[in-house]
């Protein structure tokens, strides 16, 4: 069966790059008005022209947000298992050259944290570790998965590519969604930035979404890490690709994509290009205008004034209180984190902003009567 990786081999980088900067305010107003935009649409709202309709995009994302999510927005919160990793990544603060302490939580600490993520109000939580098979890999999920999912009603992922099988054994133990950012769509640029380990493998990632797609996993979450790459409208434009195979061909899935930009790490690089905050709302109302029924997050690594004024155009999941290093919530331990996070506000505290802006803050995504036991 082919994958995604067909299409993008007919997808020439710098020629999209050429595309997207030549489009004109004319196209950019025909896709606003279009009733479903199509690549070319994506590439005229992703565009510099589209940087003069922001307002009028803005206008129609949130329009576009209440009638298919409501006033809706999903709270979830990430437990970093381990900082242990088998990478060498130039812009993550787990790689492995990096010289910070490492750890991975053992039953009892997993134990405390749920129960401390749990008291703050969160039901949905997702799972992150560093890239390490041995150590961190299917024996360590095996292991611990059952009793995290005995504690939330929805449990997402963000590990290490697996294989197709693996995901569907996992799905067995109570996994919902997974999310696999490919970094960058540009091959070379993303050899440059994988130095060492299994992430250097390209292709692997990129087909991971189909893995994820055959094997039957609710939910499969893509993104683009921007500042990785010398065009992020391109390499955004690439993820709209992706998304629309995605969708035709494992359309019993839910998808979702995020825009994470570059934040200060240990040993980290600084981005090759800059987003400024208009250009994120641009992509993020961009996307909605795109594919109206999917999921849009925004995570602690935005300002809390940036987030309290994008949430409501577009926004149906964000992370509140993340921290991002194993342990983080029953004990504080800045020293192992992966990225230094932007939006440190307590959960109500997030809640509250949301309702002041007359949205509701959903704290679970998923009940028995919907299909979904709890363990």
């Amino acid at each position: 069966m082919k994958s995604f990786i067909s299409r993008w081999e007919t997808l020439e980088w710098d020629d999209i790059s050429l595309r997207i900067h030549s489009k004109t305010a004319a196209d950019v107003e025909r896709a606003l008005n279009a009733s479903r935009p199509g690549p070319e649409d994506l590439m005229a709202l992703l565009s510099p022209a589209a940087e003069a309709w922001l307002e009028p995009m803005a206008q129609k994302a949130r329009q576009l947000t209440r009638q298919r999510f409501g006033h809706a927005v999903n709270l979830f919160v990430p437990l970093y298992l381990s900082n242990l990793c088998a990478n060498d990544c130039t812009y993550c603060g787990f790689s492995m050259s990096n010289r910070i302490r490492r750890k991975t939580l053992n039953a009892e600490e997993i134990k405390r944290e749920c129960a401390a993520i749990r008291a703050m109000g969160f039901d949905q939580l997702l799972l992150v570790t560093g890239e390490h098979q041995t150590k961190v890999g299917m024996d360590y999920f095996r292991q611990h998965l059952p009793a995290i999912r005995a504690c939330f009603s929805s449990l997402m992922m963000e590990v290490q590519p697996l294989a197709e099988e693996e995901y569907a054994e996992l799905k067995t133990l109570g996994l919902d969604g997974v999310l696999v950012y490919q970094e960058t769509y540009h091959s070379a640029v993303y050899s440059q930035h994988h130095l060492k380990g299994n992430k250097q493998d390209f292709f692997f990632r990129l087909e991971t979404p189909d893995r994820l797609g055959r094997a039957g996993i609710d939910k499969i979450g893509l993104g683009a890490l921007i500042g990785l790459s010398d065009s992020w409208r391109t390499d955004c434009f690439m993820m709209g690709e992706h998304l629309l195979w995605l969708q035709k061909n494992y359309w019993q899935s839910r998808y979702s994509v995020a825009f994470p930009r570059l934040r200060p790490c240990a040993g980290g690089i600084q981005p090759v290009s800059l987003m400024n905050e208009a250009q994120l709302v641009q992509a993020i109302c961009a996307f909605r205008l795109f594919a109206p029924e999917v999921e849009q997050s925004l995570s602690t690594r935005e300002s809390p004034q940036f987030r309290d004024r994008v949430v409501p155009l577009a926004i149906n999941t964000i992370s509140a209180f993340s921290k991002t290093q194993p342990g983080g919530y029953a004990e504080q331990q800045t020293e192992l984190e992966q990225f230094s996070p932007h939006d440190n506000r307590h959960p109500q505290e997030v809640a509250n902003a949301l309702m002041k802006a007359g949205l509701q803050p959903v704290w679970k995504d998923w009940d028995s009567y919907l299909g979904r036991v709890s363990q």
